[in-house]
């Protein structure tokens, strides 16, 4: 473990205060590390037990509850989804709105529009707006489709916010509490969840302290400064499907176990080994990104060897990746508290171990 720690720290350097890697096989945790400080003014060490906000890793959690639902017949991936979600008729033009679908949502191909989501945040003592009500005036905001449905991948937090409404509407239940019952539960996740879970610690999300960005962010989120970096107090996503999840690197590498078990965990099915392979065909290409369903490539590393599919999250704070390496049967959580620095190469340190 100390040599482990050694190499993330060389990897990051000294731009992101703490990180924490969870190496994976399909047998259990191969290693895990934590360095640097969970938070810089109380000194707390920074480990995989402590909760930080998934961010758009969460999208992968929303993609496996789209294909659990659809192996039982409760959600068609083909169907139009304007007939399971209201707030898909904000979207213009008309003719190419009523043929996106779910697949097209999970691939970042429908051609929604993606807009910059940093005030979609409140506090986690506030309850967050309605979300029916927060997705209807975004799309109303920003309804152009940018390319007909289909065309290629280009992402979109929106597009998984309307994925999330229809898992909804088609089973009649609040998004976060499917994905509880679907994934969270089944998976073992007691230490993640659309909250900061109780009675477990947490990581304080930092970022430059004279970065511009600041200016950018509601001014009740910024905290304590400590050197040269300043903290954020926590705060909750607006959006549950494309970014609410917060929990652990441990809670993560179970789930990432999970998918490299072809969707099984300790006996627990998720969904299908044939779905889980779906979710990582990569088929739709775009310019930063290519997707399979829900998991996708960086188009600049689409001859990776070994190959590999991942999911970033990153925003305010904290920046995270969820990395798998299919043929190897390898993977690795990394969860640092930096708005930016290299999550790459610390991911890339799993093939090492693994």
């Amino acid at each position: 473990m100390a040599e482990l720690a050694q190499r993330v720290r060389r990897a990051v350097g000294d731009h992101v205060p703490g990180v924490t890697l969870v190496i994976v096989g399909p047998e259990g945790v191969r290693d895990r590390v934590g360095v640097g400080a969970a938070d810089l003014v109380a000194g707390t060490p920074m480990g995989p037990d402590l909760a930080a906000p998934w961010f758009s890793m969460t999208k992968i959690a929303t993609a496996t509850t789209a294909m659990a639902l659809a192996e039982r017949g409760e959600l068609d991936l083909d169907a139009p989804v304007a007939a399971m979600a209201p707030a898909s008729h904000e979207l213009l033009p008309r003719d190419q709105a009523d043929r996106i679908t779910p697949r097209h949502l999970l691939q970042h191909s429908a051609g929604i529009a993606n807009p910059i989501p940093v005030k979609w945040i409140h506090p986690v003592d506030v309850p967050g707006p309605d979300p029916e009500t927060f997705l209807t005036d975004l799309l109303h905001m920003h309804p152009k489709l940018r390319f007909e449905p289909g065309a290629r991948s280009s992402y979109s937090n929106l597009g998984t916010l309307l994925l999330g409404s229809a898992i909804a509407h088609v089973t009649g239940d609040p998004f976060p509490a499917v994905l509880q019952r679907e994934v969270l539960t089944p998976v073992g996740m007691r230490a993640t969840g659309f909250a900061y879970p109780d009675g477990v610690g947490a990581a304080t999300g930092y970022h430059p302290r004279w970065s511009p960005m600041r200016a950018m962010l509601p001014r009740w989120v910024v905290g304590e400064p400590a050197g040269r970096w300043v903290g954020f107090r926590r705060f909750l996503l607006d959006g549950s499907a494309y970014g609410g999840l917060v929990g652990t690197a441990d809670d993560a590498a179970r789930f990432l176990r999970m998918h490299l078990c072809d969707g099984e965990l300790d006996g627990a099915r998720i969904i299908s080994a044939g779905a889980a392979a779906e979710m990582r065909d990569i088929r739709m290409r775009g310019k930063r990104f290519d997707l399979g369903l829900g998991w996708f490539r960086p188009a600049d590393r689409r001859d990776a060897d070994p190959p590999f599919v991942e999911h970033l999250g990153g925003g305010a704070g904290f920046f995270n990746v969820m990395r798998l390496y299919p043929t190897v049967g390898v993977g690795a959580i990394v969860m640092g508290n930096a708005t930016k620095y290299d999550v790459d190469a610390v991911a890339a340190l799993a093939l090492d171990i693994g």
